[in-house]
Parts: C-alpha cells; sequence; structure tokens
C-alpha cells in the first residue's frame, strides 16, 4: 500500500503568444516574477503603480515538466492538486485539458491519471486576464454594481469597476490605502498526489463541551479510498487512545469517533492564560499497522460571543472558557500587495508586534485574503483571537446561480481549512455591506441603492442575502458549529427592519466609528461616540523617514508632490492629517518633521479612543482599531509600516493595551477624573499617587492613597476640580501625573497635559544617555534637563525599543531597552542598539515655538 507526493517546481512563464519562456517562482505571481526577471520596474517606488496597469490586460501562461517513473503508473488515483490559483486558470496535462478554475480563494484538485505517461510530463497553466473576462459581465448585466474601493480609473477602466465578478482578492483593484494591482499566478503550492489505498483526508476535532474538568470531542475523520476497506479507526491524544472498527467504501465518508479527555490543558488567550495546544492523530490500521494517517493540532477552549439583552440595548463581547474577555486590538490586511511575499518571518513579526503591544483578537479584515496557515498557527501560539471575515467588502455582488455555486464552495473550503485553530472566535460574513446599503433605511447608508431601480434595489439584496443570510452561516453551522457567525461588521442585528443597520452608534451590536478623520469631527468625540464593539475606527500617519526613502527621492519630499499623492490612497488624506495637526500640534519645521509630527497626531487620537473604550467597560468590551499594517509603503492608517517597523502608535497602543491602566480626563470642562481599568481576573491592590508639577518637574500639590482595583473592572479612583487644581496657574506650565504602585513596582502610570500640544512651550532638551551598570549593553537611561516631549530613539539595525515617543521630566529616568527584529524561529532578540540616536518634539517644530 503506497502514498507519493511529487512537489511541482521548476515553473517557466510568458505572456500569451510571446516565443519566450522565462524563470518563474512558485507560489508566485505573475508581477513578482517580471520584477524577478527585471522586465518591470520595482512596482512601489514612485508612481510605478501607474505604469504597471498593462500587465492585468494579458494572458499568461506557466509550464513545468514532471519525469515521472513507472511506479506513479501502478498507483489507483493520481491527482493534480493546485492550493491556490489566482484567478481564471485553465490546467493542461501533455496538452489535454484537465481543469478549469475561477475562485482564488479554494484549493483545486483534478484525478489525472489517465492524463499522465511514464517519462516527461508537461503540466501547463494559462490565465486568463480577469478584466478582458469580467468586462462583458459588467456588460451583459446593464448596471454597475457598487465597489467604490475599485480604482478602475487608474487601471486603464474608467468607471468600469469589475472587481466584484471575480471571487479574487478585493483588494488587488486597490483600497484607500493600496495600490491596483490585479494579479495573477499560481499563488499557493501545487503538488502531485498518488495512491493506491485509503488515505485521511481531513482531521477536524469538533469541541462538543470544554470545561476545566473534561473536553468532550468528536474526531471527525474524512477518509478517501480507491476500494473497499474494513479495519479500525484509532484517536489518540496525550497517551490516550479511542479506537472503533469502521468499513470502509469507495470514494469519500465521513466517520466519527467520540472522546473524552479529563482535566484539559485548555487554550487562553493572551492576558488570561497560556495558550496551550494539544495535538491529535487519526490512525486507520490493518493488522495492528496503521496505512493512514492524519495529525492536527488545535487548542481545547470554548469561545462565545455573547449577546443578551440589558438595560442599554443588547451586550457584545466574547466569553474563552467562561471569562468574559475584554477585546484589544487591531484590522489585519495582507502584508503585501504581492502577498506570496510574506515570509514566515514576516508573518511572525506581526503577530509578536500584536502580542507584545498586549493585544488578545485580531480581525481578519474581508478585503484581502484568508490568510496562510502560517499567520493562523502563530496565532494559535501567541493566543491571539481572530475574528475571521469572508471575503467580501464594501461592495454589492453578483448572485447568479454560477457565483453563489462559487462562493458556497469557497466558504465550505476555508472554514474546514481553518477550523481547528482555536484562535479562530467569529466567521463574520463581510464588512460594511448591510450598513452601506441599508436596505430597510432611504438616504441614511452610503448612497448606492438611491441611484438604481426599485426592482434592481430588490434583486441586489435578495442576492445579499442568499450569500450572507443563508449560505455562509450554513457553511459555518455545517462545518464549525462551535464559533458563532456574525453577518456583517458592522451590525446591530438580523431584524429585517431599520433597526439592523449600524448607520448610527446604537446599544447592540458592533460599529465602525469614522466621524474621525473621514468626517473631520475633533478627537474629543471619541469621548462620547462609544458602542458596545468597537471593530473599526482609526487615523493616518506618514512612516519614517526611511521608509519614506524606499518609494521617494529627496525632491519628492513635499506633501503635495506627485509621488507624495500616489502614496496617499485616500483622496485628501494628506491635508487632513495637516488640518488636524493645525488644531493639536505645534507646526512642523520641515517635511521631515511633517512625518515625526504625523505619528505623534495618529498615537495621541488612538490614545483618546482605547481610553475611551476602556473605560467604557462592560458597556463597550471591545477596541480593534483601524489598521495593524500595510501592504506596501504609504501614509495610511496602519501602526506599523510595510517593512514593521513601528510607528509612535504601536508604542501608544502597548501603554494603553496594558492590564492595567490610568485614563484622565476631563468629561465636563470643570472636574478631572482619574479612571482606573483592570483586566485582571483577580483584586489588585495598590497605592494611588497624584501629583501636580510643574514642567521644570516640581511638585506643587500630590495625593496618596491605597486602592483596590476589583477584578475586571472600571471606575473613577480620583476626582478633582479644575480650578482648585490650577489656582491660577498658567494651564500650559503644570501637568498631572497618577501613578498606580504595588510597593516599588510601578503597574500603571499616565499624564494629563491641560492644553493642547501647540500651547506648551518648548525648550531644546539635553537628552543624556547612560548605560545601565552590568546590564551589558542590553539596557540604558535616558534623562532629559527640561520637559522633552515625544523623546524618539532609532538605531541603525531593525528592531523595537520597550519603550519610544515618551514624554520626560528633569529628575525623571527612563530605563529602556532595544531588541532586533527575530527570524522566522523567535521573535525579538535583546540587543545592544548600534548607532543609536535620541530626538524628541522640539527638534521638529519651528523655532518660534522653542
Amino acid at each position: 500500500m503506497k502514498q507519493m507526493q511529487l512537489q511541482l517546481n521548476n515553473w517557466e512563464f510568458r505572456a500569451c503568444g510571446d516565443d519566450a519562456w522565462l524563470p518563474a517562482a512558485v507560489p508566485g505571481t505573475v508581477h513578482t516574477d517580471l520584477l524577478r526577471n527585471e522586465l518591470i520596474p520595482q512596482p512601489f517606488y514612485g508612481k510605478n503603480e501607474h505604469e504597471l496597469q498593462w500587465i492585468d490586460k494579458k494572458d499568461w501562461e506557466y509550464r513545468t515538466v514532471l519525469q515521472l517513473d513507472e511506479e506513479w503508473q501502478r498507483l489507483a488515483v493520481t491527482e493534480l492538486v493546485f492550493a491556490g490559483l489566482d484567478t481564471y486558470a485553465d490546467i493542461f496535462v501533455n496538452d489535454i485539458h484537465a481543469l478549469s478554475a475561477d475562485n482564488m480563494f479554494r484549493s483545486w484538485t483534478v484525478n489525472v491519471k489517465a492524463l499522465l505517461r511514464t517519462g516527461d510530463n508537461e503540466i501547463r497553466v494559462r490565465f486568463r486576464s480577469v478584466v478582458q473576462e469580467d468586462l462583458p459581465k459588467l456588460e451583459r448585466l446593464g448596471y454597475a454594481l457598487p465597489a467604490p474601493n475599485d480604482q478602475s480609473e487608474l487601471g486603464g477602466l474608467g468607471e468600469q469597476q469589475i472587481s466584484v465578478f471575480a471571487r479574487k482578492a478585493p483588494y488587488h483593484y486597490g483600497w484607500d490605502w493600496g495600490p491596483r494591482f490585479v494579479t495573477s499566478g499560481i499563488w499557493r503550492e501545487a503538488v502531485l498526489e498518488g495512491r493506491d489505498s485509503v488515505k485521511v483526508s481531513d482531521l477536524y476535532i469538533r469541541q462538543n463541551a470544554v470545561t476545566a474538568a473534561e473536553a468532550r470531542l468528536t474526531a471527525v475523520v474524512e477518509v478517501d479510498s480507491p476500494a473497499g476497506w474494513d479495519g479500525l479507526l484509532r484517536i489518540s491524544s496525550g497517551g490516550q487512545e479511542w479506537m472503533k472498527s469502521v468499513s470502509v467504501q469507495p470514494g469519500k465518508q465521513i466517520l466519527e469517533l467520540e472522546a473524552v479527555v479529563d482535566q484539559p490543558r485548555l487554550w487562553w488567550c493572551t492576558g488570561l492564560g497560556e495558550p496551550n495546544l494539544t495535538a491529535f492523530c487519526a490512525e486507520l490500521l490493518q493488522g495492528g499497522e496503521a496505512i493512514a494517517q492524519a495529525e492536527v493540532t488545535t487548542g481545547l477552549r470554548e469561545i462565545k460571543l455573547v449577546r443578551q439583552p440589558d438595560e442599554r440595548g443588547a451586550s457584545f463581547y466574547f466569553e474563552l472558557n467562561g471569562v468574559r474577555v475584554f477585546a484589544k486590538g487591531s484590522n489585519h490586511i495582507p502584508n503585501d500587495s504581492f502577498s506570496t511575499e510574506v515570509t514566515e518571518e514576516r508573518y511572525r513579526h506581526e503577530i509578536a508586534s500584536a502580542a507584545r503591544s498586549n493585544m488578545n483578537m485580531l480581525r481578519v479584515w474581508g478585503g484581502g485574503i484568508y490568510e496562510e496557515d502560517v499567520f493562523y498557527r502563530l496565532c494559535d501560539e501567541y493566543g491571539l483571537l481572530v475574528w475571521q471575515d469572508f471575503m467580501f467588502a464594501c461592495s454589492m455582488y453578483p448572485g447568479d446561480e454560477h457565483f453563489l455555486k462559487s462562493v458556497r464552495e469557497e466558504a465550505e473550503y476555508n472554514v474546514r481549512r481553518l477550523r481547528n485553530h482555536p484562535c479562530i472566535a467569529l466567521w463574520c460574513g463581510n464588512n460594511e455591506m448591510d450598513s452601506a446599503w441599508a436596505h430597510y433605511e432611504d438616504n441614511i447608508g452610503w448612497g448606492w441603492k438611491e441611484k438604481l431601480s426599485q426592482d434592481i434595489r430588490e434583486t441586489l439584496w435578495k442576492d445579499y442575502e442568499a450569500v450572507f443570510h443563508h449560505i455562509l452561516p450554513e457553511a459555518v453551522a455545517a462545518g464549525h458549529p462551535d464559533v458563532d457567525y456574525w453577518a456583517s461588521s458592522p451590525l446591530r442585528d438580523l431584524t429585517g427592519d431599520a433597526n439592523q443597520h449600524a448607520t448610527r452608534i446604537a446599544g447592540e451590536g458592533d460599529v465602525h466609528y469614522w466621524g474621525v478623520w473621514h468626517s473631520s469631527e475633533p478627537f474629543e468625540n471619541y469621548n462620547d461616540k462609544v458602542g458596545r464593539f468597537m471593530s473599526e475606527y482609526g487615523f493616518q500617519s506618514f512612516p519614517e523617514l526611511k521608509s519614506v526613502l524606499s518609494y521617494a527621492e529627496e525632491s519628492d519630499m513635499e506633501l503635495e508632490s506627485e509621488v507624495m499623492l500616489a502614496h496617499q490612497k485616500n483622496g485628501r488624506g494628506n491635508l487632513l492629517i495637516k488640518e488636524y495637526m493645525d488644531i493639536y500640534l505645534p507646526q512642523p519645521k520641515d517635511f521631515r518633521g511633517f512625518l515625526y509630527m504625523s505619528q505623534i497626531l495618529q498615537a495621541e487620537a488612538m490614545r483618546i479612543a482605547i481610553e475611551s473604550h476602556r473605560r467604557n467597560k462592560p458597556y463597550c468590551m471591545g477596541t480593534l482599531y483601524w489598521q495593524m499594517n500595510d501592504c506596501w509603503p504609504v501614509a495610511s492608517w496602519a501602526s506599523m509600516d510595510y517593512y514593521g517597523r513601528w510607528k509612535a502608535l504601536q508604542y501608544t497602543v502597548r501603554k494603553s493595551f496594558q492590564e492595567l491602566m490610568l485614563s484622565i480626563v476631563s468629561a465636563d470642562g470643570e472636574n478631572l477624573e482619574v479612571h482606573a481599568v483592570s483586566d485582571r481576573q483577580e483584586a489588585v491592590a495598590g497605592v494611588l499617587q497624584i501629583r501636580l508639577q510643574d514642567s521644570s518637574g516640581a511638585v506643587l500639590q500630590e495625593w496618596s492613597e491605597r486602592v483596590t482595583l476589583a477584578a475586571d473592572s472600571s471606575g473613577i479612583v480620583f476626582t478633582a476640580g479644575l480650578a482648585g487644581l490650577l489656582e491660577g496657574r498658567d494651564p500650559g506650565r503644570v501637568l498631572l501625573t497618577a501613578s498606580f504602585l504595588a510597593g516599588d513596582v510601578l503597574l500603571a502610570h499616565s499624564r494629563h497635559y491641560f492644553v493642547s500640544a501647540k500651547e506648551i512651550a518648548l525648550t531644546a532638551p539635553a537628552l543624556a544617555v547612560e548605560e545601565v551598570p552590568g546590564s551589558g549593553g542590553l539596557s540604558f537611561t535616558v534623562t532629559s534637563d527640561v520637559l522633552a516631549r515625544g523623546v524618539y530613539l532609532t538605531a541603525e539595525e531593525e528592531g523595537i525599543f520597550s519603550d519610544n515617543f515618551f514624554d520626560l521630566l528633569p529628575g525623571e529616568t527612563k530605563t529602556v531597552e532595544f531588541f532586533l527584529r527575530g527570524n522566522a524561529a523567535e521573535d525579538f532578540i535583546p540587543a545592544a542598539p548600534k548607532g543609536l540616536e535620541i530626538h524628541s518634539m522640539a527638534d521638529y517644530v519651528n523655532g518660534s515655538l522653542l
């Protein structure tokens, strides 16, 4: 009994009709193959994106040759398996058509035994242009389907937006943070598999009921056999075994075996416990020997989305192993416009950055891809929950029979592929489509339906409901029943009336709040615009200078230069940053100063938002800012740029997401409140220390009292009148510091300025750096002779600091460590920083402010 597998390597590619074949990388894309062959310039540099739009108008083909010996001919089944084809593809084996594919988001398998021969076998994959394939579909439809992020004009298509017709990553067509590169290629691995006996084609550990006492499970085993087979099925894990006799029929069938694990090692998200993982093995035994087997690693846990009516609407929170979770995290987009370029090291850097930033959740947003297995494996290992969107975003889609069938197969495939990952906390149908269309209320959504006739409106809504209220939830219920489904984000509830749409903040469902940024509302509105679960909100900044210089020349260093506008996909984005900067911050002295100040501005906006959401616990039980990462170097909402370099926001998030947080606000303009938030599952006792200081560091008033923070709580721990605090002093020269200590250990810290940063006079500081004795250079201290704002550390090597962009008063000492960026096997490595430089806000603003 034999099973064989052969990786398909040594590929070549060409444009259809060309004579010359060129070397290609698989997995890969046409764009990256053209780049490696030096046939196109670097796509991300300057305005090169605009010059490369010809690529998606052509057909492309790939080929490789397999050398097979006679042993392959003796196998009962030989299958060609493509884990991912992007997107419209025809596969030929020895010039005979074997398969046509039309969905990027699923694997494709075809039995090719009859097409193969001993010796050389040519496998050829022809990719039809998505543009040429889908333009006729738009013409036949007779009206445009809403797809506002489709940058069709940049692609030379005018107003012909076709992104919705292909089951392909929506962001390939452009987004308000990403370029338009409509790729094609063999984007996941390709293999030839052969066997002459039964195989285990899938193993799913269904978690029926999980507690600390026991985990009641069902091993769901899919077997595929060329002939009937009788034997034993054995499931094993951690020294335990479960067995039963089975009789297998030819073809595919499902076998189930119940299992109970006593005293299971539960999987927890970061902050609540260890993300313990448990391995399971399924074996088919004959005569005591295993003739086929499969292994999976999962985490034993119970995850629920809890939506219970209460006096303010209905709750919206995740419960893990019976413990309520306040979700702290961000929205994830693909790490590259060419996703095959993302290495395991890049995935690890992102996930490790999220964990180090005290996050416990990432939302895989619906305009990208169902991520690679390594992404979810790392989330499992680091204890990050995943809110998983299906790949639909900000558009309305066709509803013809073929399209719906393709969507159903895509959903079933990806649910099955990801369901053993304990990180998966929720399946969500789409991004923003319910609220954008707003079917049950006119003139309230994004204005899509108002442009269409009533008949077309009803047709599109019927098609919408077919996908998001039937096909997708049915796929989740059948394939992953221990995880909940949510139809759209944002959404209030599936009520079938105007109360369904999250077009305004209400006391139920999740919220995308974009009043700050898109509607130019002030940062202070974050304190009032709070829902039950804040699944999107954000503010833009530029990447650091080193990253900007990767796509721009010195001559491009102007806010409205052609290159800066090409790397700003959100219309007025650059001017919006400047308008907000004019309100809240000192004027930067030059463009380099603008880059730095934009990061300070972004971090302050998100600090206000996150603190507001956490102060409102348990009414609000989740805060996921937009966005974690970038797919190319660009001005965007990301907290770390395309190269993985942490912006000021990432450091601010790390502090704002700590399990113990102090937040200082003046809610009514007359009083100052200090709030304490604890995500710990037990009470915390300590001393609250409040100091009113001037900008020289001198203590003007001081309060100290013992405080006990209840488990999983939020509340006010100090209140004082502003007039009594200031006592006629210049508010621009005083500040208030709150600290929560257990003995000499600082548990939480916050600082409050009584005026905006633009009203605080700055003096150029003398910043001193000294190595901590005995640290071997791994730790150093920073001090200042005057108030230093936004102290900014840089090093020659890629890495992160334990803190950055921080404020210092005279007399304060900040201890900092540096960590080199890791690799595929480990995340951050302690090191002495080489070429350490230190700056502060005073270095970047106009001299008149100093």
